[in-house]
This record gives structure tokens, C-alpha cells and sequence, in this order.
């Protein structure tokens, strides 16, 4: 199974990933975790990240898709792979099915967590509330939305005219969300 897992912050595109990737037998691939991984460990591609992240600037897309080209490349992505936090802008779409169509893959379902924004806004200061981080306020968290409907919100509009968009509902219980996701899941 190859899917992308789309959803505002806060939303649990990372959690569920995580829950998902033991049920499908495909590993999380968070651009995230990539990009960390690859500063720590000072690779090539992560020695570039550092340099571009110290000058206060976004990693480019370009280095941000070699390191998923690397990733994909392994050989426990061979059946599939769960992305989270990639595809973010409708370029990048551009950039992924390209990517798969190199590596002789291809997409086969983009989930989005349909999550309203004021429930975020409630998780996100809950949980920075309970690790003790004051950067996430409610002001903080509704700009980000801001900019996630601007920026992100026209990836599931591109998923959706290519026929690959099923809308979850992303509020429950983690098992009931999951469940959802599982039965959303197009059939071999």
C-alpha cells in the first residue's frame, strides 16, 4: 500500500501513520524525521539541510525529495509506504508522481483527516500545555491553520481531480479513526 496521509497540524496524520504502519506492513515516512536523521547523522544530503536550516531558511524541495528518493529506495519501502508531511504544496504533488514514476511506483490512495479547526486548536494547546511548550497558544495554532489552508489545502484539491482523495473523519478514539482509515483503503 502506498499512501499519503494529508491533514492540518494537529490533525494525527503522525500518530495514525504510526498505528497503520504495523497493520499495512509499510513503514512511516515522515519528511520530517527524514530531514532530522539525516542532520544528525551529517550525510551529504543532511550536511546540506544543516547549512540551509542555520541560515534561518526552508529546506528546498529538492533536497527534501532526494532524502524521500533515498528513503523510498530501501528495501522495506519495496511494498508500500505511509507519507506524512509530504506532499505540502501542489509543486510538490508535481514532484512525488514523478519521483514514483522513476522508481516504477505509484500512488495509490490519498487520505485526508477531516479535523475542524477549533478541536485542533483545543489539541494542540492541550498537548503543548502538558510538555510544557509555550510556543503553540492558540494564536500561534490558528495561523497555522491559516497557512495550511492556503498552502497545504489545494494538495487534496490535486488528489482529489485524480480520482486518488478519500476524506476521513479524523475525530474519535485513535482505534475508531484507524478503523476508518482501514475501511477507506482501496482493495487489491
Amino acid at each position: 500500500m502506498r499512501l499519503v496521509l494529508l491533514g492540518a497540524p494537529g490533525s494525527g496524520k503522525g500518530t495514525q501513520a504510526e498505528l497503520l504502519k504495523a497493520t499495512l506492513g509499510v513503514p512511516h515516512v515522515s519528511t520530517g524525521d527524514l530531514l532530522r536523521a539525516a542532520v544528525k547523522a551529517g550525510t551529504p544530503l543532511g550536511l546540506k539541510a544543516k547549512a540551509v536550516m542555520e541560515a534561518g531558511q526552508l529546506v528546498s524541495d529538492d533536497i527534501v525529495l532526494a532524502m524521500l528518493e533515498e528513503r523510498l529506495a530501501q528495501p522495506d519501502a519495496k511494498a508500500g509506504f505511509i507519507l506524512d508531511g509530504y506532499p505540502r504544496n501542489v509543486a510538490q504533488c508535481a514532484a512525488l508522481e514523478k519521483l514514483l514514476e522513476r522508481i516504477g511506483q505509484s500512488l495509490e490512495v490519498a487520505i485526508k483527516l477531516d479535523v475542524p479547526s477549533e478541536l485542533i486548536v483545543e489539541r494542540i494547546a492541550g498537548r503543548a500545555a502538558a510538555q510544557g511548550r509555550k510556543d503553540d497558544t492558540p494564536e500561534t495554532v490558528r495561523e497555522r491553520l491559516r497557512v495550511y489552508a492556503e498552502q497545504t489545502e489545494p494538495v487534496a484539491a490535486h488528489f482529489a481531480e485524480i480520482g486518488k482523495l478519500v476524506v476521513v473523519n479524523g475525530v474519535g478514539e485513535l482505534a475508531e479513526v484507524s478503523a476508518r482509515i482501514i475501511a477507506a483503503l482501496p482493495r487489491a
